[in-house]
């Protein structure tokens, strides 16, 4: 029943798992001039074969070429058709008998005209059987039971009544501190960081770029254009339109449905074009001379802004007065309009005159009667007092036997009346239990009961 609490210590093998609390970390005495010694474990790096490197490798040293020879290409023969005639005949049409087949006749039954011109005087089985009787009703074995209201006034008190005692409301204290900011006597103390530590350094002045002054040319700026000089703002009259009337041509001639296209249109064959054959480019011998007389004879001069120069305008000027009255403001002359008033109803039921009287007809023939409670038929909510005793035995009473608790041999340092025999290599101590056989006899019996001491 046994449970070590701590983890296996593994003294004597190596275990997969770590394990922090060993025999030697407990005993072992600390140096603190001797240094450890070195590792003499070779570092895992690459380390480069400085010979030189062959380059026949395995491939090379095994692989012999062959020479390759064509495979044979075997002609195929030529197709000879057999000599004779083929049997078509099988052992299906050999075995099988053919027989006369006869087309089925119908089974249906010839059509049967029910006639329906007479009267039919007969009584179905259902009328017959099911005829209509006369059903005498039960009478009810209800008892009607009539309701008295009670004529002595209901006076019983309730149980909330009994036990409910009317107290005055006591609310209790608030011990929420007030949500007032305390004000600290100690003077503001405003020094920070920044204005302890802070150096204020001179600035440099800043570097400023001159301007440059503007140099107008001294060569007045030659602005004759071709415009300038062609034009020279001469009056003259507006061109006149060459567009033709628009005149409808109308005719009353009836037309016959066929047209000059229609009438004179022959189909020819057409011929599709011929395709020419597009030169090839030669280019010309010697090298090309880009320049141009533009380029050669253009001079180039400081120009300054033209002067817009405006011709003279056609239209005549008068002083009389502007005359603008139109067709549309002569014929369709404003007129006064006002909006229309709504139109409503006259009230066909005139109005009440007079006081109104809030007499229903409820009011008038309510009658008021006495509200007699009903009664209750609750029990007595009381308690019976019994004077025979009270059977409180149990199962577990009667049947529980106290036993003396056993205390656990691995809680002591050494158990009592046990022997040491061995440890394990988790770290456990085996204990023997003492029997008067081992007392007796000096010789290694063998123990009947193992404690186990972590």
């Amino acid at each position: 029943r046994h449970r070590c609490p701590r983890k296996p210590t593994r003294i004597y093998d190596n275990g997969q798992q770590p394990c922090l609390t060993t025999e030697y970390v407990e005993k072992y005495p600390k140096y603190s001039n001797i240094s450890p010694p070195r590792s003499l474990k070779p570092k895992q790096e690459y380390q480069v074969h400085r010979g030189k490197m062959e380059g026949i490798t395995t491939f090379k040293s095994d692989y012999l070429p062959y020479d390759i020879v064509k495979r044979p290409f075997r002609v195929q023969e030529e197709f000879k058709p057999k000599t004779g005639e083929i049997e078509l005949g099988t052992t299906y049409q050999k075995d099988y008998n053919a027989h006369k087949i006869q087309p089925v006749t119908l089974v249906r039954p010839l059509e049967r005209k029910h006639t329906t011109g007479g009267k039919l005087d007969t009584i179905p089985t259902y009328q017959d059987d099911y005829r209509s009787r006369e059903v005498q009703r039960r009478e009810t074995s209800k008892v009607e039971h009539i309701y008295h209201p009670p004529t002595v006034k209901f006076g019983n008190s309730t149980t909330f009544q009994d036990d409910f005692v009317p107290r005055e409301l006591n609310p209790r204290q608030s011990f929420k501190p007030p949500c007032v900011a305390k004000l600290s006597d100690v003077p503001f103390s405003s020094t920070t960081s920044h204005r302890t530590y802070y150096i204020a350094h001179q600035l440099e002045p800043k570097f400023l770029r001159s301007k440059e002054e503007y140099k107008p040319s001294n060569q007045p700026f030659e602005d004759l254009t071709t415009h300038r000089n062609d034009f020279k703002g001469l009056p003259g009259q507006l061109a006149k339109s060459c567009k033709p009337e628009n005149a409808k041509v109308s005719s009353n001639v009836h037309f016959n449905g066929v047209t000059e296209f229609q009438d004179r249109f022959q189909p020819w064959l057409v011929s599709l074009p011929e395709v020419r054959k597009t030169k090839e480019y030669v280019p010309p011998p010697g090298n090309m001379d880009f320049n141009s007389t533009s380029h050669l004879d253009y001079v180039k001069h400081e120009i300054s802004p033209a002067v817009p120069i405006r011709p003279v305008s056609n239209g005549r000027r008068t002083n009389a007065p502007f005359q603008g009255n139109t067709t549309t403001k002569e014929d369709f002359k404003a007129w006064g309009s006002c909006r229309q008033e709504i139109i409503k109803k006259q009230q066909e039921i005139p109005k009440p005159t007079g006081k109104f009287y809030d007499l229903t007809t409820f009011k008038s023939h309510y009658i008021p009667h006495q509200i007699s409670p009903a009664e209750s038929f609750k029990p007595v909510h009381a308690i019976v007092p019994n004077s025979a005793p009270f059977q409180d035995k149990t199962m577990y009473r009667t049947e529980y036997t106290p036993k003396k608790p056993e205390i656990c041999p691995a809680n002591f340092p050494s158990p009592p009346g046990y022997v040491y025999v061995n440890t394990d290599s988790h770290g456990h101590k085996f204990f023997c239990q003492l029997t008067p056989e081992f007392s007796e006899s000096n010789s290694n019996p063998v123990p009947k009961e193992i404690a186990v001491v972590s």
